[in-house]
């Protein structure tokens, strides 16, 4: 939780070499007071429990967890009033996925957790080429996130209990976009385990020839 007494988290000063994961979870620290928003919290709720495990995955390997948050037009906001709006708001699925003191946290203007952020210059730092993306909404901010991430030669993982859209079918078809036009996996966490992945992603790249993922 917040209050964690861990240190708060810190990148070298250069970039890493480049062969390790780190875990994005998208948008769940999250008020959702929009049109639409019932639906997707109560999807949300669902997958939190999927997130949590995932990321104690991450944790077990020493790897970076990396909130990238929407600041929903609060230009002057920061993580810890993000974090206190959602919880003011009902917030079910802030209390259980609230960012540990360690973790990494990024504010993004629009639906890419790219686009104007600072995560093109903190995940070379932190020597990551391969990334899981989590959270919501598949369709949208993951996507455009995932888009980003593929132009920029990152190896991903989507994992589909991991990712909730508020309409079904559109979550489907964006799942099916990035597993056939970015390469991206897209199998459930339950089914793949991360270090599994990992050492998918080293073979691939041992027959690639040793390529940035």
């Amino acid at each position: 939780m917040e209050e964690a007494s861990s240190a708060p988290p810190n990148a070298p000063a250069s970039d890493r070499e480049r062969d390790a994961a780190a875990l994005l979870i998208i948008d769940m620290i999250n008020g959702f007071d929009f049109p639409g928003a019932a639906t997707l919290k109560s999807r949300a709720l669902d997958i939190a429990s999927n997130i949590l495990a995932l990321r104690a995955e991450f944790e077990r390997a020493s790897l970076p967890v990396i909130y990238v948050n929407d600041n929903f037009g609060e230009w002057h906001s920061e993580r810890s009033r993000l974090v206190e709006r959602a919880l003011e708001q009902d917030g079910a699925v802030a209390r259980k996925l609230a960012p540990e003191t360690n973790d990494y946290f990024i504010i993004k203007p629009q639906f890419s957790g790219f686009y104007s952020t600072n995560l093109p210059v903190l995940l070379p730092k932190l020597g990551v080429s391969r990334l899981v993306l989590t959270g919501i909404a598949t369709d949208i901010c993951v996507l455009f996130t995932a888009a980003d991430a593929h132009m920029r030669d990152y190896a991903l993982w989507i994992p589909e209990n991991c990712v909730a859209a508020e309409h079904d079918a559109r979550g489907q078809s964006a799942l099916a976009i990035m597993r056939e036009t970015m390469d991206a996996e897209t199998a459930a966490s339950s089914e793949l385990a991360l270090d599994e992945w990992m050492a998918r992603r080293d073979r691939a790249d041992r027959e690639a020839g040793g390529s940035a993922r």
